[in-house]
């Protein structure tokens, strides 16, 4: 719902997605130009295809999973963005980062960068996020009080809210990362953000986020 008349956008997001992470920069910054508040609600992936029918990438075909290397190699080269399709750390458990970041915002803070940040680590650095000395370094790098935050996430609120953000997005029905919700529209993946974009530019009547010629 919106916050004091902002219009805002309930991000889904699987801190292991590789989509999301393609997508994190870009999303940010459209969110920045229109104005709109981004809230974040990290989940359990797994969880939420063992409830709508989807497969976590270890099981799925070996056609399946050799398309999707090639998806992410046309992607990161059209984005012009590093990719390591076989990342050192992957799967990887991100519960206790993906608390960190719920831990942040609930502070109030600002967490783009740190979503990025948690992302890239897995997806370009070949760091590991379930290792608590990991987060307090990409954390830390990313600007934020990495100490704090580790310890905020083993709090009991920032458990339970992870603990029903799956559930929560079962019920606005999501089905993979990342899943961006405005005004109850639906958008999954990164690919569609052009046309978030859109919806939003709609949603003030068109005046809202025109771009510069260029």
């Amino acid at each position: 719902m919106p916050e004091h008349g902002i219009p805002s956008i309930d991000y889904y997001v699987w801190l292991m997605s590789d989509w999301a992470y393609l997508g994190q920069v870009r999303f940010s910054q459209i969110a920045a130009r229109h104005g709109v508040r981004v809230n974040y609600i990290p989940m359990r992936m797994q969880d939420v295809y063992a409830a709508s029918g989807g497969i976590v990438l270890e099981k799925r075909s070996w056609q399946r999973r050799a398309y999707r290397i090639d998806e992410l190699k046309r992607w990161s080269e059209r984005l012009g963005m590093t990719v390591n399709v076989e990342p050192a750390y992957f799967p990887v458990d991100v519960d206790t980062a993906s608390c960190m970041l719920i831990a942040a915002q609930g502070r109030g803070l600002n967490v783009d960068s740190l979503a990025n940040a948690m992302m890239r680590a897995i997806w370009v650095e070949d760091e590991n996020l379930a290792d608590s000395e990991a987060l307090l370094r990409i954390s830390s790098r990313a600007g934020y009080d990495a100490r704090a935050l580790l310890e905020a996430a083993s709090t009991p609120d920032a458990c339970q809210e992870y603990a029903s953000n799956t559930p929560r997005a079962l019920e606005a029905g999501v089905f993979g990362s990342p899943f961006y919700v405005f005004e109850g529209e639906r958008f999954w993946g990164q690919d569609r953000l052009e046309m978030l974009e859109n919806r939003l530019i709609q949603a003030k009547g068109g005046d809202l986020g025109r771009r510069p010629r260029t």
